[in-house]
């Protein structure tokens, strides 16, 4: 049974992709461009969305920092002119650094919290208007937040990011809560391992890696089966939605034998 309206025909569409530079965000630019979407991308990185504009005709960048609610606001007003609908918005914004509690630093736990939450906070401050709009006038539209497996459970060497990611997941079922019923889309997008600039610095062996092209496709399904959780790949991330079944002490138990700490 579909939770949401199911997006399968991306032609003339407004999209925009926040996090857009790298990764997962550019994979899925790229693809819903060659659907025929209008392609709205945004990140720091000017120079990078800069050349996708280029690459990718037809295509905007809007260049901007997550944290600064007031360029969100500007950049929905600059996609909005002329009363353009969004038809689905994607914060893929993130910020990864494999910590422990012997090794806490509390400049980079905050930094997650202002780049991976902070910064959908920020988003829904600026977007929130329209999309109400759009819901009362019918043209609908759709929020996506990326988060991850990381934070299905408590797991080694993501003391800050973990719980960052499960901070996305509540606000995505909170969300979906208060709008469903104006005919507005929210889904929750969690990854298993994908190879990106994010995972690039791990030391540690990545099981099911799959490249962002493979998680842009396994997403625009989700969107097409009207889904409100997508993860992948599912050969993985099946197998951790099972061990939040298990009490604590299995879970404790379980995750020191397979990762050895």
């Amino acid at each position: 049974m579909a939770l949401n309206p199911k997006l399968r025909d991306w032609q003339g569409r407004c999209v925009w992709l926040v996090g857009a530079s790298s990764g997962i965000g550019e994979a899925l630019a790229h693809e819903l461009h060659r659907r025929g979407a209008f392609v709205v991308v945004s990140a720091r990185s000017a120079s990078r969305l800069q050349a996708f504009e280029r690459e990718h005709p037809g295509s905007l960048a809007l260049p901007l920092d997550v944290t600064d609610a007031d360029a969100m606001r500007n950049a929905v007003r600059t996609i909005t002119t002329g009363h353009r609908a969004i038809a689905l918005t994607v914060y893929c914004a993130g910020h990864y650094q494999a910590m422990r509690a012997t090794d806490f630093d509390l400049a980079q736990a905050h930094r997650h919290l202002e780049v991976n939450y902070g910064g959908a906070l920020n988003l829904l401050d600026a977007l929130l208007p329209q999309l109400a709009a759009q819901g009362r006038g019918g043209r609908g539209g759709h929020l996506s937040l990326v988060s991850s497996v990381a934070g299905y459970r408590g797991l080694p060497k993501s003391l800050a990011y973990g719980p960052s990611k499960a901070a996305l997941a509540n606000l995505a079922e909170t969300l979906y809560l208060d709008l469903h019923g104006m005919g507005l889309g929210i889904s929750l997008i969690c990854p298993g391992f994908v190879a990106t600039p994010l995972t690039a610095g791990n030391d540690f062996h990545m099981p099911a890696l799959i490249t962002p092209a493979e998680a842009a496709e396994a997403m625009l399904d989700g969107y097409a089966k009207g889904r409100f959780e997508i993860h992948f790949p599912k050969r993985f991330t099946l197998w951790l939605k099972l061990l939040r079944l298990l009490p604590y002490r299995l879970y404790f138990m379980l995750v020191r034998r397979v990762t050895g700490v």
